[in-house]
């Protein structure tokens, strides 16, 4: 099942959407809000499975599902913590910055607590006041939980899992170092965080989703241009059960809150950073990784951060080349 949100006051309109995300069929019937169906979840979920039922065998009135009239399927949530799960990507920003990796990065999760109060929309510009800060987009998977228990275990956090989606988590990398020098973590470095146009439950995604992993490529463009193809099932070194139990060892998460995996990341066939696209390699999910790697092999970085104009890109495809979860499509503004 896919569930989107219409752009409608604060908290949007709750639609299901159909499988080839052509068609939605209003469900504020059911729940007015997406907020609202995972407060109940139990109780709302054969009612909506049973209305993604007859809009697929068009047994119901059905509309058009335009992308641009989507609000983030989530316009605001309880919760967004994000996480590093790929310690790849953690390695190589940590890299450019001239920052060690201690060990246990590979075995504790990393996590932050991002604002939750407002997503932007799949179709909405990224603001950025000012280019000198650095903006670079981050290709990410997300989960959205019901209720998890304090101390729950992986097998706990797994079940939780209501929906699966898609994020651009943009990044002031600029501003990232004085910011994590002070100890206190990111705040003003973590503008807005944009979700991709629909969610889609863990069983609708079949064998895609296993062992806490979406095993789907993260496809990115930029500027037009191929960027990122970055197996999501692989080098994921914490999967979402792991990285769901770590936020909860000591509180309770409530329902609606949303995980992020942090930048995709594949290593390179020989170990090492990976390559881009045009060099045979899986490209990258953010602009510091390409940048890293340019500085190692260069000595400088070529690729500028954001600039105003500039456009990105960001979906995952079935096996016949359709978007899973629509397409993340900004302009910097």
């Amino acid at each position: 099942m896919k569930l989107a949100s219409l752009k409608h006051g604060r908290d949007g309109t709750l639609v299901v959407v159909s499988a080839d995300l052509a068609w939605y069929a209003d469900a504020s019937h059911i729940a007015p809000t997406l907020q609202a169906a995972l407060d109940d979840w139990d109780a709302m979920l054969p009612a909506l499975g049973n209305l993604a039922t007859d809009l697929e065998h068009e047994a119901i009135p059905r509309q058009r599902f335009h992308e641009h009239q989507a609000a983030a399927p989530l316009p605001r949530a309880y919760q967004w913590a994000d996480g590093s799960a790929y310690v790849n990507h953690v390695a190589l920003v940590r890299q450019a910055r001239g920052a060690d990796l201690p060990d246990s990065f590979w075995h504790d999760p990393l996590i932050y607590q991002g604002g939750s109060d407002g997503f932007l929309a799949p179709r909405d510009p990224i603001p950025l006041a000012d280019e000198a800060w650095g903006g670079d987009f981050e290709g990410e998977v997300v989960v959205v939980t019901g209720d998890v228990p304090l101390g729950a275990s992986r097998e706990q956090a797994l079940g939780a899992i209501r929906l699966v989606g898609l994020a651009n988590d943009v990044s002031l990398r600029h501003l990232i170092p004085g910011e994590l020098a002070k100890g206190f973590g990111f705040f003003q470095s973590k503008p807005a965080t944009t979700l991709s146009p629909v969610l889609v439950t863990p069983d609708a995604l079949g064998p895609w989703w296993r062992e806490g992993k979406l095993h789907r490529r993260l496809m990115i463009e930029f500027n037009g241009q191929p960027f990122g193809r970055a197996e999501a099932g692989e080098d994921m070194t914490f999967d979402f059960g792991t990285l769901v139990a770590h936020a909860a060892k000591t509180r309770a998460l409530g329902a609606g809150t949303i995980i992020g995996s942090g930048t995709v990341s594949n290593r390179g066939a020989d170990g090492g950073p990976g390559a881009t696209i045009a060099a045979g390699g899986a490209g990258y999910s953010c602009l510091a990784e390409l940048r890293t790697v340019e500085t190692l092999e260069g000595g400088e970085a070529r690729t500028p951060f954001l600039k105003r104009g500039d456009s990105v890109r960001i979906w995952a495809e079935d096996d016949r080349h359709h978007p899973i979860f629509g397409v993340i499509e900004q302009t910097v503004s």
